[in-house]
């Protein structure tokens, strides 16, 4: 999917002068977190805020990840305060096409960020999200733990027809985002395959949405995820992520290993408490777990982060690629 060159010299939405950001990787995935400078959202709630994100922010989104300032792959994050009782923050995550639901790497990287500035000790912190309250455990080796929504197989063995490749058969799962899991035959998961798994992966996304194949209540499937063999020696498979707004995700995606955990725990294959270590194409690792607690299944998921950069954003009121291309 791409996008076109949003020129614009007026903005309905606030737009402010500068932001201040705190730039991170997730195993390699980037994270652009703004922590000062963003105007103040008006809803209550997080999952107003996200709407807020996409209505009101949306050129001020475009413009923080986006090129000239940003590049595809970014991933934004907006700090806000908490809307829960015990909560540190609140966070909207959002990429090159408009706000997510949640973002594993990258509250992994919100974690590390607050720490580096000084917000956060090593120990227990709850960050409000658009999903609810996820819960994360700093750790003093640059790692952070975080505790998932509850994740869940919802249909298994699900069969699409994608031109060029045939029957494609997965499961349909969910982890904070909607999956769609799936292998590839013939197509290895290697980052020198980046450019077939990406076209083919995008075909997938596309068919399944003519298929009109969708999550729980019609909710719409915005990532597909290719397994393959793993490279590393202690992982136990490799992953390719295809993520809303047509890049993948250079880390094993926090959102798609709790989706992957769920499926193999249906299928019997993964105990509760098991590791299940998640290298990504790009050759990181998350290192997870299921719990159960009632009727939930509470994935975990742990990975590190590393603060990459802290800088000004700046938005000229001249410059006619303020809100990015």
């Amino acid at each position: 999917m791409r996008y076109a060159p949003r020129l614009m010299s007026a903005f309905a939405e606030p737009f402010p002068v500068q932001l201040h950001v705190v730039d991170s990787h997730t195993e390699g995935e980037p994270t652009r977190v703004v922590v000062q400078g963003w105007p103040e959202f008006l809803a209550a709630d997080m999952a107003g805020r996200r709407l807020e994100l996409a209505t009101r922010f949306d050129a001020l989104r475009s413009g923080v990840v986006r090129e000239p300032r940003g590049h595809e792959a970014m991933v934004g994050a907006v700090l806000t305060p908490p809307v829960s009782a015990g909560s540190a923050a609140g966070v909207v995550f959002f990429n090159n096409v408009g706000p997510l639901l949640m973002c594993g790497h990258g509250l992994i990287g919100v974690v590390r960020t607050l720490e580096f500035l000084g917000r956060l000790r090593p120990g227990r912190v709850v960050i409000d999200t658009p999903v609810g309250p996820v819960a994360a455990e700093l750790h003093g080796d640059d790692a952070v733990e975080i505790e998932n929504v509850p994740a869940r197989l919802f249909a298994s063995d699900v069969s699409v027809e994608v031109p060029g490749l045939g029957t494609v058969t997965g499961d349909v799962a969910y982890g904070g985002n909607w999956f769609f899991l799936c292998r590839l035959p013939g197509i290895p998961v290697r980052f020198a395959e980046r450019a077939r798994l990406l076209a083919a992966s995008t075909a997938v996304l596309e068919a399944l949405g003519r298929a009109r194949i969708t999550g729980e209540a019609g909710a719409p499937i915005d990532h597909v995820e290719v397994f393959g063999l793993p490279e590393r020696p202690d992982a136990d498979s490799k992953n390719f992520v295809l993520c809303p707004g047509g890049e993948y995700d250079r880390s094993p995606c926090g959102t798609g290993t709790s989706a992957k955990m769920a499926a193999l725990h249906a299928h019997g294959t993964l105990a509760l408490g098991a590791p299940w270590r998640q290298e990504s194409i790009t050759g990181g690792l998350f290192t997870g777990r299921v719990e159960r607690r009632g009727d939930a299944l509470i994935p975990f998921v742990r990975g590190r982060a590393f603060v990459t950069a802290e800088s000004t954003l700046r938005f000229d009121p001249r410059d006619p690629f303020r809100a990015g291309f």
